[in-house]
C-alpha cells in the first residue's frame, strides 16, 4: 500500500470511530447476513468485542507496513480464528468485510470508492493469512 491509501484508511477510521453507531452497525449487519454467523456471537459480550475489533483496526496498519508486531498481530488474529478455535471459515471474512464496508459508507461521510478501496486493500493481508490458516 502506498502512504496515500494508508493515510486514507487511518483517516476514514478515525472518521467512522466519531460516529457511535459504527461499530454497532457493522456487527448488526454481520449478524444479520447469516444465522451461522449470528449464532457466533450469542454469547458475545458486544462491548467488549467493539474494543476488540476497534484496536484490531488499527493495528491493520502494522499488518501491511509489515513491522514485526502487525505481523504477529494477524498470526495472533489466524490462530485464534482458525479451525481449532472459534472456527471462522474462510467464506465468513468475505461477509465480514462487505459489512464492514458497508458500515465505513454509512459512517464515514467522506466515502467514496477511494475510501472504500483503502479498506479492503487494507484489511485483504490479514484476512487472507486468516485463510490461509484455517
Amino acid at each position: 500500500m502506498t502512504q496515500d491509501e494508508l493515510a486514507t484508511f487511518h483517516d476514514s477510521l478515525e472518521r467512522c470511530h466519531q460516529d457511535p453507531t459504527f461499530l454497532p452497525r457493522f456487527y448488526q449487519r454481520v449478524m444479520s447476513s447469516s444465522q451461522e454467523i449470528a449464532a457466533r456471537f450469542s454469547h458475545t459480550d458486544m462491548r467488549r468485542q467493539y474494543r476488540i475489533l476497534a484496536a484490531s483496526l488499527y493495528e491493520m496498519l502494522g499488518v501491511v507496513s509489515g513491522s514485526v508486531e502487525g505481523q504477529a498481530h494477524a498470526a495472533h488474529l489466524a490462530r485464534v480464528h482458525d479451525h481449532e478455535h472459534h472456527d471462522v471459515a474462510p467464506w465468513m471474512y468475505d461477509v465480514w468485510l462487505d459489512c464492514l464496508v458497508s458500515a465505513v459508507r454509512d459512517c464515514d461521510p467522506r466515502c467514496d470508492a477511494h475510501v472504500e478501496a483503502a479498506w479492503r486493500d487494507m484489511l485483504t493481508p490479514a484476512i487472507e493469512t486468516m485463510k490461509a490458516a484455517y
